[in-house]
Order: C-alpha cells, then sequence, then structure tokens
C-alpha cells in the first residue's frame, strides 16, 4: 500500500495545465451517459478515458487494468465525492501522483478563465472571461475605477475580484440577450454591488427584477475619461438582441455573430420571422461597421477558433468574407441556411430562459444542474459550416 495521499486540485489548475501542455491522464468517472453528453474540453488535445465510478466498486482490479500504469492520473467526477474515492483506491494499489477535481464537473462548469483583449496602450481594460465548460464567454470593461459587465454568468465573483484586483468596483452589467443556454449572473450582481442592469424590453418584458431599459444607438460612458459603450438593436437570435461596440474598436457580439456562424434564430420558435431579422442585422444593420472592427462573440464551438492568445475573436471583414452565414446571397438563401443548420434544442432552455427573467425561481443546486453543459446556440450544427482555422488564427 503507497503512503501517497491523493490530491485536491482546483478548475483553474485544470485548465492552466491543459493549455501548458497536459502530462497526465484524465479520468473521468461519471457514468458513460453523461461523459458522452458533456466532458471536459480545452485548447489542447490531452489523454481522456471513463471508467464509471460504480465499476471500481464491482471490480476493482479489472478497473485498475484500464488505466495506464506509471502516468499521472487526474480525476473529475459529478461534484467532487467520486472522485476522491477513486483517487484513494489508485493510491492505494500503487499509483503515485493522483488528484480530483474540487467540486467536480460543476467547478469546471462554472470556471471563468480572464484574458486581455485590448493592448496595454489603452487607457482602459477590457476582459473576455472565457466559459470553458459553457464554451460561453462574458466580457469585463474597466475606465478608472469603474467597471461594466456584459453577459454574466453566475459566479459573480469572478467578475467582482477581477475588478477590484484592479481598484475598481462595478457600476452596469449588460445583457446582449434573454440567455436560453445558461443562468444570467445579472440580477444577482445587482443585489451585491447595486449597480445597474441593462437590457432590452423586447426580451425583458415583464421581468420580475428591476432593469434599465436599452434601445438602439444608446450609449454609456465611465465617470473618468473612458471609452464609449454603444448599443446597436440586432434583432434575429431574440428579438431583444442587442451588440455593445466599445470605443468604436471592439464589438460584443452576444449570439448575434459568432466567429465560425450566426446565432441561431430558432429558439423561440418563430425560426422563419426571426431569421429574417437576423439576415437583416448581419447584412444591413451591421452594414456601418468597418471591417477592421474586432468581433467578441458570446459563443464559440471548439477551441479551434481561438487564436494563439487562447482569445475568441475576428476580425469583422474576415467574417464577412469567410463565415458562411455571411455569405448567403439572398434572404432566402439565408433562410435555407438556417434551415438545414437546425436541430433540437435542449429541454431545459425554456426552463433557463423563465429563469432568466425572473418567472422561476431555483436553488443554487437546481441551477448548476441546469447549468451544466455545452452551448447549443450557433446555427453551425457544431462545425458543419464554419471558417477555417487558418483565418481564424490571424
Amino acid at each position: 500500500m503507497s503512503n501517497n495521499k491523493p490530491y485536491l486540485f482546483s478548475a483553474m489548475e485544470l485548465f492552466d495545465q491543459i493549455a501548458q501542455g497536459p502530462d497526465f491522464v484524465l479520468l473521468d468517472v461519471r457514468n458513460e451517459k453523461d461523459f458522452a453528453n458533456w466532458c471536459v474540453e480545452g485548447p489542447r488535445f490531452f489523454p481522456y478515458i471513463n471508467i464509471p465510478y460504480f465499476h471500481f466498486m464491482e471490480n476493482v482490479q479489472e478497473s485498475l487494468a484500464r488505466i495506464p500504469a506509471g502516468e499521472k492520473i487526474r480525476i473529475v467526477c459529478a461534484k467532487e465525492g467520486s472522485a476522491k474515492y477513486v483517487a484513494e483506491i489508485l493510491v492505494d494499489n500503487g499509483f503515485a501522483d493522483v488528484g480530483y477535481l474540487e467540486e467536480g464537473i460543476v467547478g469546471w462548469g462554472n470556471l471563468l478563465v480572464p484574458r486581455r483583449v485590448n493592448p496595454a496602450s489603452d487607457p482602459y481594460l477590457l476582459y473576455q472571461l472565457n466559459r470553458p465548460g459553457k464554451a460561453a464567454c462574458s466580457y469585463l470593461l474597466i475606465s478608472g475605477r469603474e467597471a461594466m459587465v456584459f453577459d454574466p454568468s453566475r459566479n459573480i465573483e469572478a467578475y467582482i475580484e477581477l475588478a477590484a484586483s484592479h481598484g475598481a468596483t462595478i457600476i452596469r452589467t449588460f445583457e446582449t440577450h434573454r440567455q436560453a443556454d445558461y443562468i444570467s449572473g445579472g440580477p444577482a450582481l445587482v443585489e451585491k454591488t447595486g449597480c445597474l442592469n441593462g437590457a432590452n424590453r423586447l426580451d425583458f418584458e415583464g421581468a420580475d427584477f428591476a432593469y434599465e431599459a436599452v434601445a438602439d444607438n444608446d450609449t454609456f460612458g465611465f465617470a473618468a475619461a473612458g471609452p464609449e459603450v454603444k448599443a446597436l438593436h440586432t434583432p434575429g437570435h431574440t428579438m431583444g438582441s442587442t451588440c455593445y461596440l466599445i470605443g468604436g474598436k471592439y464589438l460584443l457580439s452576444g449570439d448575434t455573430i459568432f466567429v465560425n456562424t450566426s446565432g441561431r434564430p430558432d429558439l423561440g420558435g418563430k425560426w422563419e420571422q426571426w431569421a429574417r431579422e437576423l439576415y437583416l442585422s448581419l447584412m444591413l444593420r451591421l452594414r456601418h461597421l468597418g471591417d477592421e472592427i474586432v468581433v467578441l462573440p458570446g459563443h464559440y464551438t471548439t477551441w479551434e477558433e481561438a487564436d494563439k492568445e487562447l482569445l475568441i475573436r475576428g476580425r469583422l471583414g474576415e467574417l464577412r468574407r469567410q463565415v458562411a452565414a455571411f455569405r448567403q446571397p439572398n434572404e432566402k438563401k439565408f433562410a435555407e441556411f438556417i434551415q438545414e443548420n437546425m436541430r433540437p434544442q435542449p429541454g431545459v432552455y425554456a426552463e433557463i430562459r423563465r429563469v432568466n427573467g425572473g418567472w422561476l425561481k431555483v436553488s443554487p443546486e437546481e441551477a448548476n444542474i441546469m447549468d451544466l453543459g455545452k452551448n447549443e446556440c450557433g446555427a453551425s450544427n457544431y462545425g458543419k459550416v464554419g471558417v477555417s482555422a487558418e483565418v481564424l488564427r490571424q
């Protein structure tokens, strides 16, 4: 029996190890169905195997024989306990370097990884907070002692702490639309910080919380000199979908434009009507924006969309030339493109939309379960259409 002990590691530590070049085998001990539905993904590929924990309970030696000997083993489960149980079995059977993920897949699902978007020469800070467990991006804009958040997730402490590390407090939070794939942290940020919550009324009419209605061409600023934040109404993914243009340089596009496609117009059950609105948003309402604008989307499909700095972004001109959603010659062809790429949405999306309107109250435990899993918000059928990896890395 080994004298070693398994150790606990955080979701951020796991991400950093994957990004830097993993030297371990990741062992997922959830059941086969949950593993097939959703698993850990990162900017590099790594050895990743699935042996459900109950196999260890039924036949330890057979399960151990399926794990590569002499390797570092990192274990993930649903909530932490099963991974710890399996980790102790591995250590007792001679594995020398064994760790298990803190809070399990729930911890991974709530992780936010910050990356600065704009150059150090700018007098403000713009961060993309990547949520790898959801393949979603939110944003934090800091100028002086004030900060604004865009599309926050429930992990609100990450935004508060990042702003505080730069001597700033959050004064506003914005929703690009009423999310269907994850529960917004906007109302919780308002409660925690007293900030204002901005959203388009078309998506939040009758919401069971206070918010400031945001309309097309509304502008917002900071007490100290800072970039102008301009709202651009871009209906289609939802009727209230709104992009935010930061300092005339960065377009926080929500689910209107992704790096490899557009958002889905079918989640609200009115795909033909909303597809037309989305087509007009892409081809007409954003026509005045220059090709040099940097698009910062709300989601991505795979890590192939990340650049060498692990940022999910693309120049608008490149997206116009390369992304299939922009290359449809007319409204009819765009509708056909959307119809070809439609797929059933997860059943939980209807409930999440109700939560994000304040009409359905859930416990933190229920929210964790609802929030699990990768987004399905793009009109791409998971890579069926897209842009070349070479373009994305430029």
